[in-house]
């Protein structure tokens, strides 16, 4: 799979999905019209930066179900293994399988990266906040997980 191209831009109508998800079914985006969405991208379940985020996002989701926010976290990881991950840390918000990496393209996170010296495709840690009308109001690019999901929660405050 090549680079993505450049992510989307605030203003821009959100790229449009269906992706399966943890627990079973499906989600698309389309199922949230009307309300904001956070949609965050991680590279792997269960590794520490991708848990602590994961974790602070279910410390806060009834914060942003205040604010009629959905939070869908995404990886290319399996839908079995996003299971597993929930399991094990009691998390309490969806994760979408992006097994072809169709919908990281569309947003622009499936780039190179460097890691010890050795370069590698993967996902950018990146996150997008969707705005009722399906459009993007805020984009955060090589997010650092500690504090982020706070950081997103004042930023939805403030749309």
């Amino acid at each position: 799979m090549p680079a993505s191209p450049e992510f989307p831009q605030p203003g821009a109508p959100a790229p449009p999905f269906t992706l399966p998800r943890n627990g079973g079914g499906e989600l698309r985006l389309a199922d949230y019209r009307g309300r904001n969405v956070v949609l965050y991208f991680y590279p792997r379940d269960d590794t520490s930066g991708c848990t602590l985020e994961a974790l602070d996002f279910t410390a806060r989701r009834d914060e942003f179900a205040a604010l009629d926010c959905a939070v869908l976290g995404v990886s290319r990881d399996t839908v079995a293994s996003h299971d597993r991950f929930c399991a094990k840390h009691g998390l309490g918000i969806a994760l979408l399988s992006d097994l072809d990496g169709t919908v990281c393209a569309a947003y622009g996170v499936w780039a190179e990266k460097t890691l010890y010296g050795r370069t590698h495709m993967g996902i950018v840690r990146s996150t997008f906040l969707i705005g009722p009308d399906q459009r993007l109001i805020r984009v955060w690019s090589k997010v650092t997980p500690k504090g982020h999901a706070q950081a997103v929660l004042d930023a939805l405050r403030g749309a």
